[in-house]
């Protein structure tokens, strides 16, 4: 079994236990079975069917019929405990597995994946492997047995009465078979795919109550979560019409097996047997049929188990397939920091249009250049090329005159600090959040930031200070407030090179002037390569670029791209009205 196969590789210590459990399962069936003919021995000796009543013997029969039953309990709650074991092993490892892969892809992997969908598949679909592991593999073990165990009853107690118990237990187990391996397996898979949608669907949903209910919507503004609810209805209600015909029919052969036994039973009375002892035999198949049935209902269940795990497993590979950016070996060494792009050409994965075309600058190291341009020319994209959250199709990107490709992924990121327009602090202490990116840093060392950061006041009115939680347990911050401790992280990290992406755009008038100063503590001596909307930032930076459908069409300072009488002229000009717009009072009328 290829699923099984692949589940045995993240079985790791515990992979010699499964056998075992497989074992322990098996003869813990055959011991369910055994008290039943030992119960069947027993009755033969009382109506006198084997001679004279042997007091003696049925003594040993029913201690046998109780050892077996209880022995199979307890070796079966063995096979339990092991398969447990095994299974939250392999639910383990997955899950570490993929983390550990997802940490390694590129950053662009997330920009096409929502914290949904990566949460559904690793977390939930790990969890579908326990059941199949813990519980269906050991009952398909014992199921197997089931064919042995029917020809050997057949042979032992009556030939004619065992194959006419056979009859609705073969038939209900091919009406069954055929439901779970056809028509089930495509089920299996559409039904996964639709989870996936509505948990990406619901967590955007749950994130945008706030707009919902001050714009007094309902859910029916998310079309999509709607959409996604109102598919997996449609797809499951179809799929249970699908079973009405089928699942009637197979409890009624599985629960009707007498209507199949008693008329065989009276057509052989008197023909080669006692009447006593075909209605011995007739009591013990209508004994046994049932636990025939309980394992066809445990090898369906396994059969639908198997394809949830395949489909599992197989979802978890295709999220973490995606290819980990190889370095290329370099005999160069970095000698500064400055950053150099070189017709640099990148497209979007599905995309028919050049997101960069032809682009080319360089930016010293310790200057400052800034991106600006109309929205989706491109600016944020050339940023985060440079971190590599996606590698470029044509062209080169230099850090010190050595390619980004060149370096180790751990090195990269060393060089770089990141402050984008939206921040991400974690629910954990304000200490740990800013140590995030220097985890060994000193206190000393967070202080001095946080004065840089110019955050020493909102440390100051939260009632633990810098070890006040933050999220549901603790505290929340303003986007200004965590702006500036982002800001922090990122002078504590102390990179040479510094990527800021609008990082005053959440900030009021007040934050963003001590935000600005914090930027002027963070850039100092760095190469810094930032996109700015409020022009007014970037007046005195050493150079801008103009980027506008994936170029860059200017290029100069401030005071020499306003001469030009161009695209940034009129952004400048844009600017300054908007700048000195107000309110007018209102006439007042008599």
């Amino acid at each position: 079994m290829n699923t099984l196969n692949k589940l045995k590789s993240y079985m790791a210590g515990r992979r010699k236990l499964y056998p075992i459990a497989l074992i322990l399962s098996v003869t813990s069936s055959l011991l369910g079975i055994l008290p039943y003919l030992f119960v069947w021995f027993i009755v033969r000796l009382l109506i006198g069917a084997d001679g004279m009543v042997n007091q003696s013997n049925i003594m040993t029969y029913a201690w046998w019929a109780f050892g077996t039953a209880v022995g199979g309990v307890v070796l079966y709650f063995v096979a339990l405990a092991f398969s447990h074991l095994v299974a939250f092993r392999v639910e383990t490892n997955m899950r570490r597995y993929a983390m550990k892969k997802l940490v390694s892809l590129p950053l662009g992997f997330y920009d096409n994946n929502t914290s949904g969908k990566i949460r559904k598949v690793i977390d939930d679909n790990a969890s579908i492997t326990h059941s199949f592991l813990a519980h269906q593999m050991p009952d398909l073990a014992a199921t197997l047995l089931l064919p042995v165990l029917s020809v050997v009853l057949i042979i032992v107690v009556d030939w004619r009465l065992g194959l006419a118990c056979l009859v609705p237990v073969v038939s209900a187990m091919t009406i069954m078979g055929g439901m779970m391996m056809g028509k089930g397996r495509k089920f299996m898979a559409q039904y996964m795919t639709s989870l996936e949608e509505m948990n990406t669907e619901a967590v955007e949903y749950v994130r945008g109550i706030p707009v919902v209910k001050v714009f007094q919507q309902t859910v029916f503004s998310f079309k999509q979560f709607h959409g996604s609810i109102k598919k997996y209805h449609e797809m499951v209600s179809r799929y249970s019409k699908l079973w009405e015909k089928p699942m009637a029919t197979y409890t009624m052969l599985i629960h009707g097996f007498a209507f199949v036994l008693i008329p065989v039973a009276i057509l052989i009375m008197g023909n080669s047997a006692p009447n006593e002892l075909i209605m011995l035999n007739l009591f013990f198949f209508i004994l046994i049929t049932p636990v025939f049935g309980q394992c066809i209902m445990r090898s369906m269940y396994l059969s639908q188990a198997l394809g949830q795990a395949k489909e599992a497993v197989s979802r978890i590979e295709d999220l973490t397939d995606a290819a980990s950016f190889k370095s290329e070996e370099s005999s160069l060494r970095q000698e500064n920091h400055d950053i150099e792009f070189k017709n640099v050409v990148f497209q979007y994965p599905g995309a028919k249009k050049n997101a960069i075309d032809g682009v080319s600058f360089r930016i010293p190291s310790g200057k400052t250049y800034a991106l600006v341009g109309p929205s989706g020319g491109g600016k944020t994209t050339i940023a985060r090329l440079i971190p590599r959250f996606w590698d470029i199709i044509q062209g080169e990107i230099c850090i010190g005159g050595v390619n980004v490709k060149s370096f180790d992924k751990k090195e990269l990121m060393k060089q770089i600090s990141f402050v984008f327009q939206s921040t991400k602090l974690f629910k954990m202490s304000l200490l740990e959040n800013i140590r995030y990116g220097a985890s060994d840093a000193s206190l000393e060392q967070v202080n001095k930031a946080v004065d840089l950061a110019q955050c020493r006041e909102v440390i100051e009115k939260l009632p633990n200070g810098l070890n006040t939680k933050l999220g549901a347990e603790g505290t929340y911050l303003s986007g200004g407030e965590q702006q500036r401790i982002a800001l922090a992280r990122a002078i504590l990290k102390n990179a040479p090179i510094v990527l800021l992406d609008e990082a005053t755009a959440f900030a009021d008038p007040e934050n963003e002037h001590l935000i600005q100063q914090a930027m002027g503590s963070l850039t100092q001596g760095k190469t810094v390569l930032m996109i700015a909307h409020r022009l007014s930032s970037i007046r005195h930076v050493d150079q801008i670029l103009v980027v506008k459908d994936g170029k860059i069409v200017e290029q100069g300072t401030h005071n020499q791209l306003v001469n030009q009488h161009g695209i940034y002229t009129n952004m400048w000009e844009e600017y300054q009205r908007s700048a000195k717009w107000t309110i007018g009072k209102e006439e007042q009328y008599v």
